[in-house]
């Protein structure tokens, strides 16, 4: 969805778009989206920057941190950010950082891509670790089974040889 901020009539714009998966490009992430993505919020727009905030719903499958199994997971990101024209963005090198800069984007042209922005901020709140079950029992590291389908009796007795030495000081 491109907003035209030259044909926008008001300063405010509400907004309620549902995005298909194709349209957002998770390409290379372990996630993957399973439905159509739900945003609404609203585009402020002033004189310097404009503000756009609102909420994504979106349903994705996951991969368990543990037993690489399928996972499916709802997710709703709440978001806002600032977008500013690059001629009012500071350029200045040695410009220090302050908690609100982290949310603003500087943007060019008079069209703002919120494709972009929801794929962003799907990215950001993917979860680091998920599983399957809270006690999830992984891979095995010798044969790579999941140890939560079957039990390989692979032998894990098997002492790593950089501590081997440590058995001869009994």
């Amino acid at each position: 969805m491109i907003v035209d901020l030259i044909s926008l009539e008001k300063s405010v714009l509400d907004f309620d778009y549902s995005f298909l998966p194709e349209s957002i490009d998770l390409e290379g992430e372990e996630a993957k989206l399973k439905n159509t993505v739900k945003v609404q919020g609203k585009l402020t727009k002033g004189i310097v920057q404009i503000t756009v905030s609102g909420e994504i719903f979106a349903e994705i499958e996951i991969e368990c941190t543990r037993c690489l199994q399928p996972i499916e997971q709802k997710l709703h990101v709440p978001f806002r950010t600032e977008f500013i024209t690059a001629e009012n963005y500071t350029a200045a090198k040695e410009a220090e950082l302050q908690a609100n800069d982290l949310d603003a984007a500087v943007f060019e042209g008079d069209k703002i891509d919120l494709t972009e922005l929801v794929r962003e901020q799907i990215l950001l709140n993917l979860p680091e670790q998920i599983f399957c079950k809270e006690d999830c029992r992984g891979l095995c590291d010798q044969c790579s089974a999941n140890r939560n389908l079957i039990d390989c009796n692979c032998n894990n007795k098997e002492i790593d040889p950089r501590w081997a030495a440590l058995k001869n000081l009994k």
